[in-house]
């Protein structure tokens, strides 16, 4: 400002002339300066520093700044407003499909469980079903009995050397699947089924999982299958001894020419009374219980030869192996050297070994009888009979029943005898038999 007023004084007519035109209005500028801004109007001069005035400057973008954009934004409010409805209903859409989609995914993964677990839920029911039938079925094999007829009088009192009596028999008993997974159902009835842990614990996927479930009900079936095979090979081996006992027993009766038919009648019978109820398999009777069926019918019919077989008197009338003295048929007489019929079998013994009875019946002798000495005579029906001579002792009586191995006396060497030993006769209809057939076909029944 100071050049200004410089410049002024310098020129005075210049100065003069512009007072002349003083009322033309000039407009007002600034000139900057040094240390700031200078704004002149009318020949006033107003100086700014530059703080004040870029303060000012900036207010005043400011202010223009704002009122455009507030211009701006009324004038478009409505299409902004719009477009944002629209993008958010837009994203809303697109998260309603993506949660309809995953809840879609669920359902589907839901009703595959659903149908798995279903699936593993009747495979277990069944092998359940199928385990309890092998047990039923095991049992039914247990009940069986295991019987066996005998060469040879047994022992009424076991000693130290007497065999246990499942050792001793002809048949295979038959076992328990006592090998097999029991399954017990737990109270929700949930069946949940584990393989077994690794040694190295990872994750497993659920593809993995039910891969494992169904190796363990494999698994169970192969083992199931296994003990449904060996009863099956169990059963055929109880039906075969079965029928071959069948036909052993009815071949020494043929052998012995007895008549079947009046042994059996003479049989006593097995039971005591009670309704006649049909034994026969039911109309869904599979292959297992029919050969079940047809075992039973033989074993029945096993029993019944047994009762026969029981009057027929095949066994030996002495336990242990017993030395033959002399046999059936013609011999010489030990007291006149000349020949004689021998009429039945002598066993070389020592004076009080028990004799025992070699078939059941009633006793119709027993007392002495002439060179028989001390004599038993058992009457077995269907003129069957036997005779046990020369003993030292008699511990029955006349009109007394017996079964098999009862004691009736004692070896000795009563009567016509040249020392201890047993007479031992076998007659039919009164005629003397061989007794070596009777005891060859109690040889017969033993094998096998």
């Amino acid at each position: 400002m100071s050049n200004r007023s410089a410049h002024y004084s310098d020129h005075p007519k210049h100065h003069a002339h512009e007072h002349a035109r003083a009322p033309q209005r000039r407009p007002a500028h600034h000139r900057p300066d040094r240390n700031g801004y200078t704004i002149v109007h009318h020949g006033k001069a107003v100086r700014f520093g530059p703080v004040v005035f870029w303060i000012v400057a900036g207010s005043i973008v400011v202010m223009g700044a704002w009122s455009a954009a507030t211009a701006t934004y009324f004038a478009f409010r409505d299409d902004v407003l719009t477009r944002l409805i629209a993008r958010q209903a837009e994203m809303q859409y697109a998260y309603e499909d993506r949660i309809a989609e995953l809840r879609a995914r669920v359902d589907r993964t839901t009703s595959r469980q659903l149908l798995d677990q279903e699936q593993y839920d009747q495979k277990l029911n069944q092998i359940m079903r199928r385990q309890a039938l092998l047990e039923s079925r095991a049992a039914a094999l247990n009940a069986m009995p295991d019987t066996a007829p005998t060469g040879s009088v047994k022992p009424t009192a076991r000693g130290p050397q007497s065999t246990d009596a499942s050792a001793t028999t002809g048949m295979p008993k038959p076992s328990p699947i006592n090998d097999t997974v029991i399954f017990v159902t737990p109270p929700d009835r949930e069946a949940r089924l584990e393989s077994r842990t690794p040694a190295v614990a990872q994750p497993r996927t659920e593809f993995a999982n039910a891969q494992g479930v169904d190796s363990v009900l494999s698994n169970l079936q192969t083992a199931l299958d296994k003990v449904e095979g060996r009863q099956t090979a169990t059963l055929s081996s109880v039906e075969g001894s079965y029928e071959s006992r069948m036909r052993r027993m009815r071949g020494v009766i043929t052998d012995l020419g007895l008549d079947m038919a009046q042994l059996e009648a003479a049989t006593p019978k097995g039971g005591v009374g009670g309704p006649f109820v049909p034994a026969k398999p039911g109309s869904d009777a599979g292959a297992f219980e029919r050969q079940l069926y047809r075992i039973n019918l033989t074993r029945a019919q096993v029993d019944k030869l047994t009762r026969t077989l029981s009057l027929v008197p095949y066994r030996k009338p002495v336990v242990g192996n017993v030395e033959f003295s002399s046999g059936f048929g013609v011999r010489s007489d030990p007291f006149l050297g000349r020949p004689a019929m021998h009429t039945g079998l002598d066993f070389r013994g020592s004076t009080g070994d028990p004799v025992r009875a070699t078939a059941s019946g009633k006793i119709v002798t027993a007392a002495w009888s002439g060179g028989y000495g001390r004599l038993v005579e058992i009457d077995h029906g269907n003129g069957l009979s036997t005779r046990y001579g020369h003993l030292s002792e008699i511990n029955v009586k006349v009109g007394q029943h017996v079964t098999i191995g009862h004691v009736i006396g004692a070896v000795g060497s009563t009567g016509r005898s040249t020392g201890p030993h047993l007479h031992y006769e076998t007659r039919i209809d009164g005629d003397a038999v061989d007794p070596q057939k009777f005891l060859r076909a109690g040889v017969r029944l033993t094998q096998g």
